[in-house]
């Protein structure tokens, strides 16, 4: 039970971050809640590597932590940072940081999250409260 709370906490942080929108928790909440959701979908994630491999043509299946990092192979673990920044084929960006639905799913959380950790700080603003 460890092991999986430590895996996939980030869900349950997606959970209390819906819940915390919908009952009007405090912004601070809100803010902190996405944050958590952000960090957890781009750094922390189990998923697959994704990064392309020294043929060009075929991407890395090593498990990897995060939609934006790379597998134990220290080629790959900037690559796909580098590959967003750097890109040379949208198809390719897509294929190597989104292979499957999973991965597409946490790259959903990661800008929602983010989306929401803005919303958090400006709805304030706007408002004035």
């Amino acid at each position: 039970m460890g092991k999986a709370m430590r895996l996939y906490w980030g869900y349950i942080a997606v959970g209390a971050l819906i819940v915390a929108w919908s009952q009007q928790w405090a912004l601070s909440v809100i803010a902190a809640l996405s944050v958590a959701v952000f960090a957890y979908a781009s750094f922390q994630v189990p998923v697959w590597c994704g990064a392309v491999n020294r043929d060009g043509r075929t991407f890395c299946r090593n498990n990897a932590y995060g939609v934006l990092m790379g597998c134990r192979n220290r080629q790959h673990r900037w690559q796909k940072i580098k590959m967003i920044v750097l890109r040379t084929k949208v198809g390719n960006v897509g294929r190597a940081v989104f292979p499957t639905a999973k991965e597409k799913f946490n790259g959903f959380l990661a800008v929602a999250g983010l989306a929401s950790a803005i919303a958090a700080v400006i709805v304030p603003v706007i408002t004035g409260d």
